[in-house]
């Protein structure tokens, strides 16, 4: 594994690093206090292949790697959490299952658009009463000749708002449990399908975060991706690659804390001199740039992993585990390090800190990544 970035990733970087500065966070705070979701900057993002960013060209993609797709979250995050995971989840969640287990004339349907960004995807795993324990699903499919019908309700569905289309998670057949499990792409428009009531969140108030509902909905066969009962793996595969997208996301919301904070503690001062005079304040400075390199390291070597065509299951949780709950200590030194100032919403590091506690629940909560980290050590060592 090379550490450095190539020439591509190098330019890559740069770009997105200017169109965040230019584009993103002029509206972050904006975005964060109205949670109106950013058509537009996603627009804008598509035009620079950000919404399909480790596809082939052939299927809309930028052709580019894992890698740079974590360089895209991590510096889109940097500067606004809510766009970030908007595009985590157009790239890993919906994108990702469609380019890997779905048939050649499901890419150009499902696949083709979206990684263009001409059209908006979500996931739709979780349930009201089915977060982590996900084969506990209720939302059912049943057969009727080339159609499914299909009832139930999702619950915290980011993108789910402003979807033109989901990927399902259903049950077709309840007594066979996580083997009964199918995957439907359910567009917009189609009769019965309602998007349910907006989440009012600590953080990432943007992401038009939805309940989704379907009732009798009818859902041709050629919308189901992979075989019946083949959900669970498509839904947990995905989720392998979704989890890196999260653990950069926790990368840049901390990597933004700490530059948030390093410049405040050279402009304030206590005691007639600038606070990063102070021992205390370089100790915490050590710390949060020590932190967000090693979850950045981490994060990398998953996607390295990931692109090598390996398995990649322990790396994605142990980089989604470390960096999401990096991302909540670092926020919390950066508050620290702007004392007062740091509590108010006219600094950006209570947004972040606030922003980053997701992380350490979404796409796997914590307590999940360790259970996957010691299956595989148990396993392997």
């Amino acid at each position: 594994m090379d550490l450095g970035l190539t020439e591509e990733q190098a330019l890559l970087q740069r770009t997105v690093q200017d169109f965040a500065e230019t584009e993103v966070k002029p509206l972050a705070k904006e975005l964060d206090e109205t949670g109106h979701f950013p058509r537009e900057t996603f627009r804008k993002a598509a035009e620079l292949g950000l919404t399909g960013v480790a596809f082939p060209e052939q299927y809309g993609g930028a052709g580019m790697d894992h890698v740079s797709y974590t360089i895209v979250i991590e510096e889109i995050s940097r500067v606004c959490a809510s766009t970030g995971v908007i595009l985590s989840v157009q790239n890993s969640l919906f994108c990702e299952p469609i380019y890997r287990f779905g048939t050649e004339e499901q890419k150009q349907r499902f696949l083709m658009p979206f990684a263009r960004g001409e059209k908006v995807g979500c996931y739709a795993l979780t349930e009201p009463q089915a977060g982590s324990n996900a084969a506990a699903l209720r939302t059912k499919a049943v057969r009727r000749g080339d159609k499914y019908i299909v009832n139930g309700t999702k619950a915290w569905i980011t993108n789910g708002g402003a979807a033109d289309a989901a990927i399902v998670y259903t049950n077709t057949q309840p007594e066979k449990g996580e083997k009964g499990i199918t995957a439907l792409v359910i567009e917009k428009g189609t009769p019965g399908f309602a998007v349910g009531k907006e989440e009012k969140k600590l953080g990432i108030n943007a992401t038009a975060c939805c309940e989704l509902s379907f009732t009798d909905c009818e859902i041709p066969l050629a919308n189901r991706i992979g075989a019946e009962g083949e959900g669970y793996k498509v839904a947990l595969s995905t989720l392998d690659g979704g989890r890196i997208g999260i653990a950069a996301q926790a990368t840049g919301i901390a990597q933004g804390a700490f530059e948030a904070a390093l410049a405040y503690s050279q402009q304030r001062e206590a005691f007639g001199h600038p606070i990063a005079d102070f021992q205390a304040i370089q100790f915490m400075l050590a710390d949060m740039a020590t932190e967000v390199d090693a979850a950045r390291l981490l994060v990398r070597k998953a996607a390295w992993k990931q692109e090598t065509g390996s398995r990649f299951s322990m790396e994605a949780s142990v980089a989604k585990l470390f960096a999401s709950e990096m991302a909540t200590r670092v926020t919390h030194k950066a508050m620290q390090i702007h004392g007062g100032n740091g509590y108010s919403r006219e600094y950006p590091v209570e947004r972040a800190y606030r922003d980053a506690r997701i992380t350490e629940i979404y796409e796997g909560t914590s307590e999940i990544q360790r259970l996957v980290i010691a299956a595989w050590v148990l396993k392997s060592y």
